[in-house]
């Protein structure tokens, strides 16, 4: 099926002395979301393969459901320009970093989501859990405190450089409330099309476009929560990433759903949702092969074999959970001394198990030698890795 002509109403507004066109979408209690039998095949598609992506986590498996999080999170910011090396993002999340405002900022990302799936399956969303979303996410971002987790009260647009040569000026802040309270209706049904649900109300927020910033990566969290929420899944595929490697399609798509071509929309979310589940099986395959692979590893000879009881046997169990470890971390977490923790990690070094990247110092504390796990960091960056080598940074 097809629509007719732009689904909403421009408005004029005045800018700084000058009148502009803001759109308000219709609201989607009033829009016909019908979906043709193709669509439909397309969305149940998409849906079998996240389900079945489910369905290879354990229910002890927190570190792969943190690692699929930490690439949707990286690949969201990725998408809005947000980049910063993967090591550096992974080194913000465990407070190792200080001074990378990038990484820190996609370090949030990452916590937003975590902090949205979880809540997915118990809380109903509201106009403030959105804003405590916003707040999470712009933790160490470089936008000023007053626009932080509260609905913008100025004019926004997309594109150019202000409303009056912007792709699309968004609707007023008076029209907000009322739009986000129907978004908002839609969103919390818990009947209909899974997918289709998720795809409808990620295009509907990206337009109505709440917040002075972060309304790409706060529309991706929403994503997030409802296929979360409506498939019971302990977490979302990374849908992100898909996104990431089509961008123009995204934005083509998002276009299409505001001229009333839902439809098109639909089918095109439906397909990098379908490829997230992909990636999600994928994800969960290569770190199996990866422990098969260091397992192996340590047990070839180096200068000496490994006693059997070698502490550095056990500095494998840490891995996936932590994508860099330092002396502290082993030493706390396996409870050793300083020399035993930092003659574990060497030995794992030496076998390519862990990459030598440099010396951590926090505070007053003795300096503390890290490690990275190149391979792992390699399943969750979206964007190129920096270039490593064995000496310190």
């Amino acid at each position: 099926m097809s629509e007719a002509g732009p689904m909403g109403t421009e408005v004029p507004v005045m800018w700084r002395g000058r009148w502009v066109h803001a759109f308000v979408p219709t609201l989607l209690s009033e829009r016909d979301l019908a979906l043709s039998t193709a669509t439909v095949a397309r969305t149940v598609t998409a849906r079998a393969e996240i389900v079945r992506a489910a369905e290879g986590l354990e229910s002890d498996d927190e570190p792969l459901v943190r690692l699929s999080l930490r690439a949707e999170g990286i690949a969201s910011s990725y998408i809005e320009g947000v980049r910063s090396p993967v090591v550096d993002v992974v080194l913000a999340e465990e407070n190792l970093m200080l001074g990378d405002r990038a990484a820190a900022w996609t370090a949030a990302n990452l916590v937003a989501i975590t902090q949205a799936v979880a809540a997915s399956r118990s809380t109903a969303l509201t106009i403030e859990i959105l804003c405590d979303w916003h707040r999470t996410l712009m933790t160490g971002s470089p936008t000023p405190e007053r626009y932080v987790g509260v609905l913008r009260d100025e004019l926004g647009w997309i594109g150019g450089t202000d409303p009056t040569d912007a792709h699309l000026v968004t609707p007023p802040p008076g029209e907000l409330h009322r739009l986000l309270e129907d978004l908002i209706d839609y969103v919390n049904c818990d009947d209909g099309d899974e997918i289709a649900q998720a795809g409808i109300s990620h295009a509907q927020f990206e337009i109505i476009h709440p917040f002075a910033d972060g309304n790409g990566r706060i529309g991706r969290v929403l994503v997030a929560w409802i296929l979360a929420r409506r498939l019971s899944l302990a977490v979302s595929p990374p849908v992100s990433v898909a996104i990431a490697s089509d961008v123009g399609g995204y934005l083509s798509g998002l276009a299409m759903f505001r001229l009333g071509q839902h439809e098109q929309w639909v089918r095109w979310f439906a397909g990098v949702v379908e490829s997230g589940g992909r990636g999600q099986r994928a994800l969960i395959s290569k770190v199996e092969e990866l422990k098969v692979s260091w397992n192996a590893r340590m047990h070839v000879e180096h200068r000496r074999a490994l006693r059997s009881d070698a502490a550095a046997w056990r500095v494998l169990e840490l891995l996936p959970r932590h994508l860099v470890l330092t002396t502290q971390i082993v030493r706390n977490e396996l409870r050793l001394s300083n020399k035993a923790a930092n003659d574990a990690l060497r030995q794992c070094a030496e076998r390519g198990v862990l990459l030598a990247y440099g010396t951590v110092i926090r505070g007053r504390s003795r300096p503390s030698k890290l490690y990275v796990s190149r391979e792992l960091l390699a399943l969750v960056g979206s964007n190129p890795l920096r270039a490593f080598t064995d000496e310190a940074r």
